[in-house]
């Protein structure tokens, strides 16, 4: 098990949310947290980025669409960033990478 660490940083398009180790059970409120801590206004885009993050199970899916719904209440965007691959894949078969823009880092997802 890896302990989950979550940073955030504010760019000019809205704030990165980086995630690293495990997003499970014992985990996801943590990231539920500090989602609705942030900022987030009209026009502006809440990225996810996933790049360290090692394992990811169902509350953790629930956590990223409680971002989700959270980002849109607030009139903003929301895109994943650097999903691994076996995460990508189960959002895939539950649909729900046609819910969420997913980019292949947090650079592209931040881009103007």
């Amino acid at each position: 098990m890896s302990p989950l660490n979550v940073t955030c940083e504010d760019t000019v398009t809205g704030p990165v949310v980086h995630v690293a180790g495990d997003l499970d059970h014992a985990c996801a409120p943590t990231l539920r947290h500090r989602i609705d801590a942030l900022d987030l206004a009209p026009g502006r885009r809440l990225v996810i980025d996933l790049a360290g993050m090692d394992f990811c199970d169902s509350s953790g899916i629930t956590a990223l669409l409680a971002a989700r719904q959270r980002a849109l209440a607030a009139g903003a965007d929301i895109a994943l960033a650097a999903v691994p691959k076996d995460t990508l894949r189960i959002l895939a078969v539950v649909g729900l990478d046609q819910v969420f823009t997913v980019h292949p880092d947090a650079d592209s997802a931040t881009a103007g």
